[in-house]
């Protein structure tokens, strides 16, 4: 008996000892540079700005370990960290607020994080060693998950080294959601939805490393009915709103979509004439008709020159820019109107050489004169990517480093040019030589090398820009095609399947991968033709749908189950105004009735000042978002009471004026009027209202005063049609 319990005491002690497991060796920047991280004590508005704060400067986000260790540890004679007693040390004091620190309080005395860093002082700063693990990837767990409206989810976050081993770094790794208004985020990882239903993507940041966490949040509401599917487009909308349970709205009617797609392809209302004829015809198939008529228009081709004009910066910034701004922007029109394929479009002006006669795509080069702002440029128009923080450090919300940025940049190293025979004019040409620049923080010397790609080895005489727009155009860049039908997606529906449309990375990822997929693979497969991708678009149900929500889908902002309004923007509303009220328009330079946007460049913004005011683009960047969509005051007011529509409302021959001189009944023009502004036939009650009006105006009044006051009436409600919503918006 006691021999057992002797031989189990002693079992019992060998199971339970262990040997005391010794501390982790800190790291500098595996352990105490993501502290600083966490802090904020590294970011742009803190000590990682270029200049530093208060004579204490870091790397931006700790891409820079190395220098950020000499400024914690050496210099000021060491004044910011003492071992002697770790927690009397200035960056510690700071950090917990003992002392004044302008950031406010950074640190909690009784956090891990803290304890670390004591630890870390008391040791003697190691920096580490070069057999140290480096950090390789993280990841988040889960990585995607279904979740309940209003719900919540904690996330863990793994480091994984080089050495093969992990560690839970979910208390350092800092979140961000990309949609605010469906969730957020708190410091430990913690995410809270609100009511919203769709798609939301949490990025997660740790040491230059990204990862994504998605939620789908599904309304739940039955989808048992659907309308006729057209093709993939409409297979991958319905697919992902039977999925998150939101039925759509109904199809749109005529009215409503021949005014939609006119504006959306061209520019422009559609006429009286074509609206009563599209409403009148029993053809199955007049709405693809319709468009077919629309992309064979030259005004469909004027739209879109437009907007290529302005993104590939067609400016007029001195008086000898004008011949070259109306050679570029002819280019791009008859590019359009002649359908060239996106990837020869794109070439062109990339691979540009010569002069202005020759080669009118070299007016880009005129804009955009710095190797780094062309590729800067060419990374954000043409492959949705913003390469602008790398320039400097690793990009922060993506894998793009400072070699991936000179590495691309050196594409356009060898860019040369020279006087022209014309004065202001330049002739581009490729100099000989080999293709490479330089690394400003390492000071290596870097050849061309695309975007996740191999380095090229070209020869001297070898131009890498058509290196360049051969990756660019290849099938299977993963970028170039992507970018585009994202681009158009939102042109057509103001929301891109990716938002904002020229910002694709990773951790912001579209809101229907697969559509987005198919689109690209589609867009590829056609040859790059672009009016088979807006055909492909515009004849979808989906596009097709009603702006009118039903009882499910009125706070969707992301999954396409109505058509999203939009205002006009600044051209194509002025065009509208001119037209609703029969004013000829009249720009310097240009022939009489040339529409605002046909306009070849952006030096029309100042002597016009509807456009400026509404946010017509002064072609300065390659963004989409230097067109202002958003109200103002100014705009309402400028609508509502400005001297030039009170002029264009009074003028002679204008159309209050016409239809004061018509002898039609009043019913009959006031119809007119709906068909002119609003593509649809007035109700009974706006009838009624706008003929009691006119009444009022007129009764009881001599010939000549009945004549004055029924054209002030005309006036008067011209005014109040381009006043509503229902005008100033596509819907």
């Amino acid at each position: 008996m006691n021999l057992s319990r002797f031989t189990l005491l002693a079992a019992f002690a060998s199971s339970s000892v262990f040997a005391a497991e010794a501390p982790r060796p800190l790291n500098f920047a595996n352990d105490i540079v993501p502290i600083l991280t966490k802090g904020g004590c590294n970011s742009g508005g803190c000590h990682g700005k270029s200049g530093g704060q208060n004579g204490f400067k870091l790397s931006l986000l700790g891409f820079e370990p190395q220098e950020d260790f000499e400024h914690i540890v050496k210099e000021a004679r060491g004044r910011r960290v003492f071992p002697g007693s770790p927690e009397q040390s200035l960056l510690l004091t700071k950090g917990t607020a003992q002392l004044p620190h302008g950031g406010g309080k950074k640190l909690d005395p009784n956090s891990e994080d803290y304890a670390d860093l004591v630890r870390w002082i008391r040791e003697g700063m190691p920096y580490g060693k070069d057999t140290d693990p480096k950090m390789a990837s993280i990841s988040v767990e889960p990585a995607a998950l279904t979740m309940p409206l209003k719900g919540a989810q904690q996330l863990q976050v793994t480091a994984h080294y080089t050495d093969g081993s992990t560690r839970d770094v979910t208390k350092r790794a800092l979140y961000e959601a990309n949609e605010k208004a469906m969730a957020e985020t708190n410091e430990t990882g913690r995410v809270q939805l609100f009511d919203l239903p769709g798609d939301v993507a949490v990025m997660v940041r740790y040491q230059g490393k990204v990862s994504t966490f998605r939620a789908t949040v599904p309304l739940g509401a039955p989808v048992d009915k659907l309308p006729a599917s057209r093709g993939f487009v409409d297979d991958l909308v319905f697919a992902k709103l039977k999925t998150i349970g939101m039925p759509p709205s109904d199809i749109a009617d005529d009215g409503t979509f021949i005014r939609r797609v006119t504006l959306d392809i061209t520019g422009r209302l559609p006429t009286a004439p074509e609206m009563k004829d599209f409403m009148s015809s029993k053809d199955t198939n007049k709405r693809e008709a319709l468009i077919d008529r629309l992309l064979d228009s030259p005004e469909y081709a004027d739209y879109f020159a437009n907007k290529w004009s302005a993104l590939l910066r067609n400016q007029r910034t001195q008086p000898t820019y004008a011949r070259g701004s109306y050679l570029f922007y002819s280019w791009i029109r008859d590019s359009i109107a002649e359908n060239k394929p996106f990837d020869q479009f794109v070439r062109e002006v990339v691979a540009a050489a010569g002069d202005l006669d020759q080669n009118p795509p070299v007016a880009w080069y005129r804009q955009v004169k710095d190797m780094k702002q062309q590729m800067e440029d060419v990374a954000q128009l043409f492959l949705g990517t913003r390469m602008q923080c790398a320039q400097c450090h690793h990009h922060p919300f993506e894998k793009w480093s400072q070699q991936d940025y000179y590495g691309f940049a050196a594409f356009f190293s060898n860019v040369s040019r020279k006087p022209s025979s014309f004065v202001g004019e330049e002739m581009i040409y490729h100099k000989r030589g080999i293709a490479q620049t330089t690394n400003i923080r390492s000071k290596a010397a870097v050849m061309p090398t695309s975007l996740g790609g191999e380095t090229l080895k070209l020869k001297p005489e070898q131009d890498p820009r058509f290196a360049l727009a051969d990756w660019m155009s290849a099938k299977d860049n993963p970028f170039f095609a992507h970018t585009l039908v994202n681009r158009y997606w939102k042109h057509f529906f103001n929301r891109g399947l990716v938002e904002p449309e020229d910002d694709m990375r990773e951790t912001n990822p579209p809101v229907n991968p697969e559509l987005l997929s198919a689109l690209a693979s589609n867009f590829v497969k056609s040859g790059y033709d672009m009016k088979k991708l807006i055909r492909t678009i515009v004849t979808s149900t989906t596009y097709q749908l009603s702006a009118v929500p039903n009882a499910h889908n009125a706070k969707d902002r992301q999954n396409f189950s109505r058509y999203y309004p939009k205002r006009l923007n600044a051209e194509v509303l002025y065009d509208a105004v001119n037209t609703l009220l029969d004013v000829e328009t009249t720009f310097a330079g240009q022939a009489p009735g040339t529409r605002a946007v046909a306009l070849p460049d952006n030096s029309y913004n100042q002597t016009t000042y509807f456009l400026s005011v509404f946010g017509r683009p002064d072609s300065s960047s390659a963004c989409e978002c230097e067109r202002s969509q958003e109200a103002s005051l100014a705009q309402s007011l400028h609508l509502l009471n400005a001297s030039e529509i009170q002029t264009q409302l009074s003028r002679g021959n204008g159309r209050a004026d016409t239809l004061t001189r018509d002898t039609r009944p009043d019913d009959d023009k006031i119809t007119d009027l709906y068909h002119i502004a609003l593509s649809r036939e007035p109700n009974a009650e706006e009838v009624k209202f706008a003929r009691a009006h006119l009444d009022k105006k007129t009764a009881g009044k001599a010939s000549d005063e009945a004549s004055k006051g029924k054209k002030e009436a005309y006036e008067d409600i011209l005014w109040a049609l381009l006043n509503t919503k229902e005008f100033l918006f596509n819907h």
